[in-house]
Order: structure tokens, then sequence, then C-alpha cells
């Protein structure tokens, strides 16, 4: 099956990532933001107590999203402490666990 979808494709090494892409340059950033956006805003308005201004744009609302994440601490920074790796599994791999091959 041929695949003609450029974003599943391989892309150049120094392309920017939308993961990246600054808000203030989506081509919908002026659209009203998403209710998933206006959802987890709302949670972080409330635990921030911050107001919450449902009238956000796409791009304002991802902008209000990030600041209010470093007030909060939720999302992932760069400085945030990472979780600690787990201990070793006793030689297998976590997947193929079976509680019943336990010793009695």
């Amino acid at each position: 099956m041929r695949n003609d979808n450029p974003k599943l494709g391989p892309r150049e090494p120094d392309a920017p990532s939308n993961l990246e892409k600054d808000p203030d340059d989506w081509v919908t950033g002026d659209e009203r933001m998403t209710d998933a956006q206006a959802s987890y805003l709302k949670t972080l308005c409330e635990e921030a107590h911050e107001e919450f201004d449902p009238h956000l744009t796409k791009a304002e609302a991802s902008k209000r999203i990030d600041a209010l994440q470093q007030v909060t601490g939720r999302g992932r920074h760069d400085d945030a402490p990472r979780e600690p790796p787990r201990p070793p599994s006793r030689g297998r791999p976590e997947e193929d666990y079976n509680p019943d091959d336990l010793d009695e």
C-alpha cells in the first residue's frame, strides 16, 4: 500500500516539529479554544486561584496553559525532576511477568 501522507514519512532533521510550533504561527490559532483546552485550562485556573476566561482563542489558551503549568507545577518542564528508574526485574522483562510463575 502506498503512503502519500507527508506527515507520516521521514522529515528533515532541521525541520521544526509541530509540537514546538509557536501558537502565534498556528493557522487556526485565532479560532475558539477547543473543549479539551477549556477543560484543562479551567482546572489549572482553579488550582492557581486565577480567573478562567472562556473566550480565549486556541493560541491564547495554549499560552495561558503554558504559563499556568509553571505556576501549578503541572506539565513537563526541562528542569523538572525525573522519575527514578525502576528497580531491575530480576532478569525477566516486566511484560513477561506472570504471578502464576512464582514459586510458593
